[in-house]
């Protein structure tokens, strides 16, 4: 499956120091489960949730469902040890933390091996600076999905973003352009108040208008929401069989602009809408299922 026809509408993050939640896992509704290494475990606690997390890699049983593991970064005392461990596991990717520069990512590269996939946060002011760079290293180093941190970035920049988080509007949309820019998947940052159920669903819906896949989530009760707000609306996907199916006719297919039920749709909609297909697909297959 391409990287960008994955669903990654909800995605988990799950401490992988504890063992019950771990199982329950393997039975959400959500994309993709993020093992986490990092901030949700103590630094005593480290060692014993790397091993765990190692286990449960190996034993599998998640089904569909995407399976990462963030670890802590080569600057730590436990980030060397957690790369080389869960490297060797091979879940379907590495996520790894505050990544400023292309050079973070090239560390995690040759300390993982050339081949598993890695996810990197974007999470730091000084990532923001260097975007454009990032995200060329990004497709040179198999680093297909970027994962805001937009708990980290906020705390970095000491303000106060709400549930609209206007101070972060800018480092978020230009996240999002760099993504876009090189064909990367981005991933909107967690919604940190579990009770507030009206609040998490603004807040997808805004991420979602801001052009993210999917959002991180901190509590399974959050999955619903995040599941609903973006899988791709019916109409929407309707729409793109009917630009696909124009593009695809012998008669119209050689043209760069068409006009379809009153309206014009240029040739560079129609990589969109076989992707907003697809995701479409998988998702009612997965469903079904």
């Amino acid at each position: 499956m391409h990287e960008t026809a994955r669903p990654r509408r909800s995605v988990l993050y799950l401490p992988a120091s504890n063992l019950r939640a771990l199982e329950k896992a393997r039975a959400l509704p959500c994309d993709t489960v993020i093992l986490d290494l990092e901030d949700a475990v103590a630094p005593d606690a480290k060692p014993e949730a790397r091993a765990a997390a190692v286990a449960a890699v190996r034993a599998g049983g998640f089904g569909a469902r995407e399976l990462v593991v963030r670890v802590n970064g080569l600057d730590t005392p436990w980030g060397a040890d957690d790369v080389a461990a869960v490297a060797d596991a091979r879940p379907d990717a590495i996520l790894t933390p505050k990544v400023s520069s292309a050079a973070d990512l090239a560390a995690v590269r040759a300390a993982a091996g050339p081949e598993l996939p890695l996810w990197a946060m974007i999470e730091t002011c000084a990532a923001m600076f260097a975007l454009p760079e990032i995200a060329a290293a990004s497709l040179r180093l198999k680093t297909s999905v970027w994962v805001m941190g937009t708990n980290d970035l906020a705390k970095e920049m000491r303000c106060l973003p709400g549930i609209e988080r206007t101070p972060l509007a800018t480092a978020l949309s230009l996240s999002v352009m760099a993504a876009r820019a090189h064909g990367l998947v981005i991933l909107d940052g967690v919604f940190n108040d579990i009770g507030d159920p009206d609040g998490l669903a603004r807040q997808c819906a805004q991420g979602a208008a801001w052009g993210f896949d999917g959002k991180t989530l901190i509590h399974p009760g959050q999955i619903d929401t995040a599941n609903t707000a973006f899988t791709p609306e019916a109409a929407a996907v309707a729409w793109a069989r009917t630009v696909v199916a124009a593009f695809d006719d012998p008669a119209t297919g050689d043209k760069g602009v068409l006009k379809v039920e009153g309206r014009m749709v240029e040739r560079l909609h129609l990589e969109e809408a076989r992707r907003l297909i697809a995701v479409a697909e998988v998702i009612a297959g997965r469903v079904a299922g």
